[in-house]
């Protein structure tokens, strides 16, 4: 096992974690994806070309071509609900060759199938066809190796980056993972303090898979904090209804058990979709807008010649913290950078300009780049101060679930805001409603909903909780 640096537990201990630290392999592998897919592509075009040649005396022929046209689009199919393209297949070579000549084997078949009901049978030569078969699984099956070869030699073999931690628990030597300490850290899962959830947030960035070894009074605990990140994790433990597992893993090698507690609300393709909406909405609202926040952020400047933007600390994805972008809206001298005074109607710290740009939301705009720096998404829960309170309370000590709405990147609208949700809490009402539609956000994402919001979210810009 590998343990973290000590320039990293240095970094953590001082908030300047550098994400390089803990590299992402996600766009490693989904660069990989895209290489397998366009070389399998070429590859089943030279195997059926090799046997036009061999069997027909011809390169490119095209009863032989037009077969293998016919099978790609139903061999991409299969095999990307096969696994052929997944993590598995980047580190088992033997298991990618397996599953690429099985969504060859279904394709022919389904294609035979077809031709037969349609009776396009002569169109093609079973015999060139069979060998264009051949060929071509020669050709993945010796493909599949080498890219083994090359990931052993340029990844170092790791296509996940995994992580043991050890809270007092049974001893766990996972191979490949990197290992440590909670007491290093002083992570501790019961507590509720935001600056111990933002350390664990920027130790569990990046991470495939966490797995937790701890005491079993301390299970349910870790089950909410992996939960509330929105990472892949295990606890090392007996089956326990209480933690709410969604599957149980076992690692014979190991003689060990775990519960896995949590997946993350979002698959791969999910977090690319909703990436791409994010940067595709971001960058035409960024140009749009443009002259508009130019005619904003002059006249900021000429009231009273303060700054121009407000950036305060919030909470983010993973419970991490993040700089958020606002413009200012308030007197430079009456800055509220914790947020623990909500604005109120009249409110004496807000300037005439400030006024008007938080009746019509345009106080928010800048948070456009936020979204397209990665700190935050078009839609999403709504990041908050850390000050932020109702009823004299902190939001997550009025509900403990207030920690998972942190498991997706917050947003620059939400179901909440569309639902009324805004302005001032001064009621626990104020942050239970909020909650709720969060977390029913979260368990019901799909991209028509966000598209959904953001047009919503055009109709309550001028709402008369915005002050």
């Amino acid at each position: 096992m590998n343990r973290v640096t000590p320039k990293l537990l240095e970094a953590v201990r001082h908030e300047a974690v550098d994400s390089k630290l803990v590299p992402s392999l996600e766009r490693r592998r989904l660069r990989a994806y895209i290489l397998m897919l366009l070389t399998d592509a070429a590859l089943f075009n030279i195997g059926f070309a090799l046997a036009g040649l061999v069997w027909e005396g011809r390169w490119w022929e095209p009863r032989t071509m037009l077969a293998a046209q016919a099978m790609l689009p139903a061999y991409f199919t299969i095999a990307l609900y096969n696994r052929t393209y997944s993590v598995r297949a980047l580190s088992d070579w033997l298991f990618a060759v397996r599953k690429a000549l099985i969504a060859i084997l279904i394709s022919a078949a389904l294609i035979n199938f077809v031709a037969f009901y349609t009776k396009s049978n002569q169109d093609f030569s079973r015999a060139s066809v069979t060998l264009g078969l051949l060929f071509t699984a020669v050709l993945l099956a010796f493909f599949r190796r080498v890219m083994a070869s090359v990931i052993a030699r340029r990844w170092g073999g790791r296509v996940k980056n995994r992580l043991v931690i050890d809270d007092g628990g049974s001893d766990f030597p996972f191979e490949g993972a990197a290992y440590i300490s909670a007491a290093d850290y002083n992570l501790d899962p019961g507590s509720h303090d935001p600056f111990m959830l933002d350390r664990l947030g920027k130790l569990l960035r990046n991470q495939d898979q966490v797995v937790v070894s701890c005491p079993r009074e301390r299970r349910e605990d870790w089950a909410f904090l992996l939960k509330s990140a929105g990472v892949y994790g295990e606890i090392v433990s007996e089956p326990a209804h209480s933690l709410g597992a969604v599957g149980v893993h076992r690692y014979d090698d190991l003689d060990r058990t775990t519960l896995v507690v949590s997946t993350g609300p979002l698959g791969l393709r999910a977090r690319i979709l909703k990436r791409l909406f994010d940067v595709v909405v971001a960058g035409a609202a960024l140009i749009a807008l443009s002259p508009l926040l130019i005619a904003v952020a002059i006249a900021i400047k000429l009231e009273d010649g303060g700054p121009v933007l407000f950036v305060q600390r919030r909470l983010g994805r993973g419970n991490q913290f993040f700089d958020m972008f606002k413009f200012r809206s308030m007197r430079h001298d009456k800055l509220d950078h914790n947020g623990e005074r909500s604005a109120a109607r009249d409110d004496d710290r807000i300037t005439r300009i400030g006024a008007f740009i938080r009746r019509t939301s345009i106080d928010e705009l800048p948070q456009i780049i936020n979204v397209l720096k990665g700190d935050m998404s078009i839609v999403g829960p709504r990041p908050h101060a850390l000050g932020s309170r109702a009823n004299n309370k902190y939001f997550w000590d009025i509900d403990r679930k207030y920690w998972q709405r942190h498991c997706l990147k917050p947003g620059l609208t939400g179901l909440a805001q569309v639902r009324g949700h805004r302005g001032a809490t001064e009621l626990e009402k104020d942050l239970t409603d909020r909650l709720q539609s969060d977390l029913e956000y979260i368990a019901g994402w799909s991209l028509r909903r966000d598209i959904e919001i953001v047009l919503r979210t055009v109709m309550v810009l001028k709402h008369d909780n915005a002050y």
